[in-house]
Formats: C-alpha cells, sequence, structure tokens
C-alpha cells in the first residue's frame, strides 16, 4: 500500500481524504495557497506544500506546481479531489508520466467519458440514450443563438469542463443565451481553465438521479446504488439522498445496468459517476458522467457502509474489488445537507466572512437516527470569495426516509453559526415541507415551492408554542438574576406577563425555576420546559417541551428576544400588561427608501459597469456583473431612470449593500 498521499485539493474534501488515510495509516501532504495558509487540512496533514496566491488558477489549477509538490515530498500518489484539476485527462496522463500514481480513472477513461462534449459522443455511439442537443463546440455568441433556436427553447448552456453548477445557465429567449452565453464561458475559464460550451434540450420537471459505480485495474465494474439530487438552486445540488424515493427495484437495475455498461466500455478503474435526467414515469437519459468523487457520496457511504475514498485508494494501489454486485445492499436511508455561506434571505447570494461562532451537532448515534458532518473550518476561519462558499456537508441516517428527513431536521436546529448567512433555515424549511417529504421531486423544485424567494416559514402551532415558552422562560431568568443583584426587594418576582409574537399578544403565568410551566391564560394549556440547556449570553436554547426535545437560536432584543427555530423567526416581546397596552397605540415604523439606488447585493468583484452617469436605462437591463465565489452575478435595474452617478468600475472590491449606481 501507499505510504504517503499528496492531495491535490483543500477544505472539506482534503480533510475527509486525510481522515481515510489517517484510518489507513498512509501519511498525507496538502497543499494550500495563501487564502488557506491557516486552514483545517493544512493543520490536520503530516506534510504541506504552499503553491501560489489564493486564486485557483495561480495555485490549484497549475499542474506543475502540483507535481512539484510530489516530488518535493516523495509522495507516491495524489488524490484530487473534486473539482480543479480532478477530471483533467491531461494532468492525469501527466502524473503518469512523472511516476505518480493518480488515484482516480486512467486518462483514457477521463478523457472519454470526463469531457461533456466527448462522453454524449461516446454515448450515443454506444447507444445510450441521451438529451437532444448540439453535441459539438461553439465559437462565438451568434452561434449559440443559432443553435438554441434550433434545438428550441429552454436550452441550456454548459461548460465541457464544468461541474459543481458552475459554468451552466438555463436560457429560456433570445437574450437568456446573449447574456448567458459570455457569462457561462467566463466561468469555465475562471474555474476549470477550460473556455469549451456545449448546448442541450432543458427538460423541464425532470429529476436528477446518479448512479455511483466503482471499478478496479482488473476489468470489474459494481455500482452502488443511487443518489436523488434533484433539490438544486441554480443547478447547484443542495440537498441528496440515497436511494431515490422515484426509483422502483426494476428501474434501478436498469440504471444500474447501464451505468456499468457504460464505465466497462471506457475500461473505468476507481469511483466515478453516471448522471441521469429522469422523468417522472421512470424514464431517464444519460446526462454526463463525472470522472472523480462526487460532492455528495456521503450518502452512499451511509447506505452501503464503504468508504469510497479507501475503495479509489485501493483500486489505485492495484487491488481487485473486494466485493462483487450481489454482495452489495442499500442499508436505510440516508439524506445530504449543504451548508452554504449565503444568505437564503437574499435571494441566497453568497455572504463571505468570518465564522465567529461554529458549533455543529455532535456526530454518531442519536435517538433513532445518526449524524455525520463532512468539514473543512473550524470556529473563526475565514469563507473565502475564492473558492465555494460550502461550509459543511450534514448528512443523517435512519432505516427510513421519514426518520432520516426528520433525524435532518433535528441536527439542522443543533447546527449554530454565527458571522456570515448560512442556508440553515432554508434547508429546516425544506425538511418540513409537505412535498418533499412525499418524495414527489423535481429540479424545479425550489422554484415551485419559494417562487417568490426565502422569507422563513410563518410557525406553526407547535412552533408558537416553543417561541411562547422559550420567551416567557428566558425573561423569568434575566428577571430572577437581576432580582439577586439588587437590594431591598421584597415580595416574589412578577409571573404575569404579556408575550408578543408578531401581532398576536399571549397572556401568560410563569413558574418555576428548574423546570418552568408557563400557563397560556387565554387558553386553558400549560407548557411544561424541562431539561434546560441555556444560561443568559448563550445563543443556543435547548430543552424539552412537554415532554418533547428541540433547540432554538435566540438573541437578546428590545423588550424581549429574537427567536428562531427551523426557518420560523420572530421577535418576543415579554411585556408587562400595561406594556403591552402602550405598544398597541406605537406607530409602524417605516423601512428607508432604496428605490433609486442600486446596491451591491454582495461582497465580490465588479467585472463590468455596464451604465455611465446621464444614461436612461429601463427596468430589466444589466447595470453590473459582479463576480463571487467564482459565480458571475448579472445586476439589472429594477425600475426606469436616468443614471445620477456611478460609484464603482470594472475591476473594484464592493461589500455587501454598497452602493453601486444611482438614479435621479
Amino acid at each position: 500500500m501507499f505510504t504517503k498521499i499528496l492531495i491535490a485539493n483543500r477544505g472539506e474534501i482534503a480533510v475527509r481524504v486525510i481522515k481515510t488515510c489517517r484510518r489507513l495509516g498512509i501519511a498525507t501532504v496538502v497543499v494550500y495557497s495563501d487564502a488557506d495558509a491557516g486552514s483545517l487540512a493544512v493543520e490536520m496533514a503530516d506534510e504541506t506544500v504552499h503553491i501560489g496566491p489564493s486564486p485557483a488558477n495561480q495555485s490549484y489549477l497549475v499542474a506543475d506546481k502540483i507535481i512539484a509538490a510530489c516530488k518535493q515530498t516523495g509522495a507516491q500518489a495524489l488524490h484530487p479531489g473534486f473539482g480543479f484539476l480532478s477530471e483533467n485527462a491531461g494532468f492525469a496522463q501527466r502524473c503518469a508520466d512523472e511516476g505518480i500514481v493518480f488515484i482516480g480513472p486512467n486518462p483514457e477513461a477521463i478523457s472519454a467519458m470526463g469531457d461533456k462534449i466527448e462522453s454524449k459522443k461516446f454515448a450515443q455511439k454506444a447507444g445510450v440514450s441521451c438529451v437532444p442537443g448540439h453535441i459539438g463546440e461553439i465559437a462565438d455568441t451568434a452561434e449559440a443563438v443559432k443553435i438554441a433556436e434550433q434545438i428550441g427553447y429552454p436550452v441550456m448552456i454548459k461548460a465541457s469542463a464544468g461541474g459543481g453548477g458552475k459554468g451552466i445557465r438555463v436560457a429560456w429567449t433570445r437574450q437568456d443565451v446573449e447574456e448567458g452565453f459570455p457569462a457561462v464561458r467566463a466561468e469555465a475559464k475562471a474555474s476549470f481553465g477550460d473556455d469549451r460550451i456545449f448546448i442541450e434540450k432543458f427538460i423541464e420537471s425532470p429529476r436528477h438521479i446518479e448512479i455511483q459505480v466503482l471499478g478496479d485495474k482488473h476489468g470489474n465494474v459494481v455500482h452502488l446504488f443511487e443518489r436523488e439530487c434533484s433539490i438544486q438552486r441554480r443547478n447547484q445540488k443542495v440537498i441528496e439522498e440515497a436511494p431515490s424515493p422515484l426509483l422502483d427495484e426494476a428501474t434501478r437495475n436498469a440504471m444500474g445496468a447501464q451505468a456499468v455498461a457504460l464505465a466497462k466500455a471506457v475500461g473505468y478503474d476507481s469511483a466515478g459517476t453516471v448522471e441521469f435526467v429522469a422523468g417522472q414515469d421512470k424514464s431517464f437519459f444519460f446526462l454526463e458522467m463525472n470522472t472523480r468523487l462526487q460532492v455528495e457520496h456521503p450518502v452512499t457511504e451511509l447506505i452501503t457502509g464503504l468508504d469510497l475514498v479507501e475503495q479509489m485508494i485501493r483500486s489505485a494501489w492495484g487491488e481487485k474489488l473486494a466485493f462483487e454486485q450481489k454482495d452489495l445492499s442499500i442499508n436505510g436511508w440516508a439524506i445530504e445537507s449543504r451548508i452554504y455561506a449565503e444568505d437564503p434571505y437574499r435571494k441566497f447570494l453568497p455572504s463571505i466572512g468570518r465564522l465567529v461562532r461554529y458549533d455543529p451537532p455532535a456526530e454518531g448515534q442519536k435517538d433513532g437516527y445518526t449524524v455525520r458532518n463532512d468539514a473543512g473550518v473550524r470556529e473563526g476561519d475565514e469563507i473565502s470569495m475564492y473558492y465555494d462558499p460550502m461550509i459543511s456537508k450534514l448528512c443523517s441516517w435512519a432505516p427510513t426516509r421519514i426518520a432520516a428527513i426528520d433525524g435532518m431536521g433535528r441536527a439542522l436546529e443543533d447546527f449554530h453559526i454565527e458571522g456570515l448567512g448560512q442556508n440553515i433555515p432554508f434547508l429546516a424549511a425544506v425538511m418540513d415541507e409537505a412535498r418533499f417529504r412525499s418524495g414527489h421531486l423535481a429540479t424545479s423544485y425550489i422554484k415551485d415551492e419559494f417562487p417568490d424567494g426565502f422569507q422563513g416559514v410563518e410557525p406553526t402551532a407547535q412552533q408558537l408554542d416553543i417561541l411562547i415558552a422559550v420567551g416567557a422562560a428566558m425573561q423569568r431568568v434575566y428577571a430572577a438574576r437581576a432580582r439577586s443583584f439588587a437590594t431591598g426587594l421584597a415580595g416574589a418576582p412578577r409571573d404575569e406577563w404579556v408575550v408578543s409574537v408578531g401581532h398576536a399578544k399571549h397572556r401568560v403565568k410563569v413558574a418555576g425555576e428548574g423546570d418552568i410551566t408557563v400557563e397560556l391564560l387565554d387558553e386553558g394549556r400549560v407548557l411544561t420546559l424541562s431539561d434546560i440547556d441555556w444560561r443568559p449570553g448563550k445563543a443556543v436554547f435547548k430543552a424539552l417541551l412537554d415532554g418533547k426535545a428541540f433547540t432554538v437560536q435566540v438573541a437578546p432584543a428590545a423588550e424581549g428576544f429574537t427567536i428562531r427555530h427551523r426557518a420560523a423567526k420572530a421577535r418576543v416581546l415579554v411585556l408587562t400588561p400595561r406594556s403591552a397596552e402602550l405598544h398597541d397605540k406605537l406607530p409602524e415604523k417605516q423601512a428607508a427608501d432604496t428605490s433609486k439606488l442600486v446596491l451591491s447585493p454582495m461582497p465580490g468583484l465588479v467585472v463590468s459597469m455596464d451604465v455611465t452617469a446621464g444614461q436612461q436605462v429601463r427596468e430589466g437591463e444589466v447595470v453590473c456583473v459582479l463576480e463571487a465565489m467564482k459565480m458571475q452575478n448579472i445586476i439589472r435595474a429594477e425600475r426606469d431612470g436616468v443614471v445620477k452617478a456611478v460609484n464603482a468600475k470594472g475591476g473594484d472590491p464592493v461589500a455587501a449593500d454598497e452602493v453601486l449606481v444611482e438614479f435621479a
């Protein structure tokens, strides 16, 4: 077996590979850029090599630097992780030429299947059903428009070397192609060093189902069943699960057999994924093959009991697969939620910053479910604008799908992050949403269920009880604390309050010290909080409400608290009866008028400023293009008007809410 492996990647996947190598007794080398100098992967590795500035095209995408690091440290093999150079056939060949084992498929297989354009040509020749489209390179925007109109809208504009949701756009009109084609090309060049683009028909309301395959260097290939990856936003996977709630055994076997046949045809000898677009009628078409380890591989590991990184290493060493297809079976159900540094309340825009608080749920077996959290960060780390905004991958496993979903909901409750926007409330909303729980999914799910974006959800009756009880209990603790510091106070503390949640007011009577009871005076009910884990200053409140465990995020606010349970967030005021009367007389605070301003929705870099002072602009026209997290974002005018001032130019860094353009 190898004695030393270099990991040509960063963040979560670098940490993931290190953990398996440690278990196998293999030393690790991690390469790092300026931005990753203090990262968890660098801390965990046995050796490290600095490879350059923060931008990926000056560090992680520079093959010469990676090869030099292998030679410098004596690493026998290289694991590429995902992204960067992981699907670059030329790099895999370069490793072979230099005597370094590439822990992934052979260069010929990568060339045949890893390239999105070539893989479709190969699949067509092999008789695999493919999505209709133009399978070939496209020279410029004019040709892209011509091809799109021949295929018929909507179409998908995709980078040949793309992956991870980058280098991809759906175009519904000619204008979408004219704007999207150059943006996709720029993203592809920046992220993958390859700006070749192709176009295919976009199939509306499909499901995205992929088959995990695994091969060795002796001609053996098996599949490890499927993953459902239909919950996507901007073509980026958000929630994955294994197995798929769509497939029956016959369809699963058919998809698996086709994936294995395709892998065998190209001599595939590592972990890889054959992706399909599936109809609700269980029809399916080959989409592409990812010739690498997938981000969502943990859900497959949880239902099969296999370590895919270990299997890749063993295959690269030359070992035969230790099992056959008949030896594999599905055990239970697994869900993965990608925790992203993005603000769901602001159209999911990237939220760069420091993890002031990072407190994930404890891993391991819980009451009826298991938690796994794959992360490459710690409290105090910074989420950089140079790389993908994923913070961690939170997984739950349980014997059934509903139990796994419920376990994920509880794990998301227990995940506490401060310092930047993150999508935990949105993920929690999905876990509680009826359509998701039913399993009737499609890639349009987020657009269908959250057409106006995400603004949280109204609390359910049970969540309202939690908000009232927690607010009343926290007020009682603060009041008791204040009395303990005061002198000369006589009598018992006040026990009757009015708890205001939104516009609704609830008269309550609070009693107790350890366990606290909250009597709802107008409803004739009593809520009991027990096993309370909270003290003033702590941002997480854990307890049992009438015997059922819950966790909420809390923060002090004027006359009360801000409390969030999953996706339900509210300002909870705890008032005296007289204060409650006076609150009804207070005028509503008016929001500031920003209609004449174009604000930067995120921190990032101005790629281009497309308007000038004095210019007449129509609603919907492009004002500027911003880049953040390797993604280009087109900012449009939300109203007609004349530009009064332009406050940024191409190449300028900007902060969130910075004024870019002012209208007269």
